[in-house]
């Protein structure tokens, strides 16, 4: 077995010519995207189509960072802001409508713990797994081996150490749940400050809610 064949059955591997060779087909493609024309938005979602396994209206502010690309499958209107980096050694997926703010690591590759296996090059890479509706906040950290539920907010500077459940607002070093979301928080803007009426008139037409 040779050592991508390896590295994609989460294995330990190592970096070798045909693993960094898959690399710079990456690095080809993150060139012409982190140098291209910031107001060119149509021709970095095209470049990203490229890059990554993504579905429609999936977009990142450059600069974006990641080792293979294709290995990263996003959903329905993905959006990554600037300095997004995602070691994507195994998969990662991430479903609809997430949203992840500025200087977000997401990390699936990790390395021995003690020192005598370290020096040996062997690596490896565990998948992570991103629900529909999630918003990362700036400057978090996920880990690999990591599944993150549907509809879950992270905090901005959390360390994800462990799996977060549906619905769940979490944050913190390690992250933790802190509380559940609730239709209470339907109308909140920021804190218990409340979306204004014109706003909120919008919202509810478009989701044929009741005001």
């Amino acid at each position: 077995m040779n050592n991508w064949e390896r590295m994609n059955r989460e294995m330990a591997y190592i970096s070798d010519e045909t693993v960094m060779e898959e690399q710079k087909k990456c690095r080809r493609i993150l060139q012409r995207l982190n140098f291209c024309d910031r107001s060119d938005f149509e021709e970095i979602s095209r470049i990203l189509q490229e890059l990554l396994d993504a579905k429609e209206g999936a977009f990142v502010n450059p600069p974006f960072y990641c080792d293979y690309g294709k290995r990263i499958h996003v959903g329905k209107n993905f959006y990554a802001n600037y300095n997004c980096t995602i070691l994507d050694t195994a998969p990662v997926t991430i479903g609809d409508n997430c949203q992840i703010a500025p200087n977000v690591g997401i990390y699936t590759a990790g390395h021995p713990i003690h020192p005598d296996t370290r020096a040996s090059a062997y690596e490896y890479g565990k998948a992570i797994h991103i629900g529909d509706n999630v918003w990362i906040g700036a400057n978090t950290v996920i880990l690999p081996g990591i599944k993150i539920g549907n509809n879950v907010v992270i905090g901005a500077g959390s360390v994800v150490t462990r799996n977060l459940p549906d619905w769940a607002i979490a944050s913190g070093n390690p992250c933790k749940v802190r509380r559940m979301i609730t239709d209470e928080d339907r109308r909140k803007l920021y804190k218990d400050e409340q979306i204004d009426d014109e706003a909120w008139q919008i919202i509810c037409d478009k989701f044929g809610w009741e005001k």
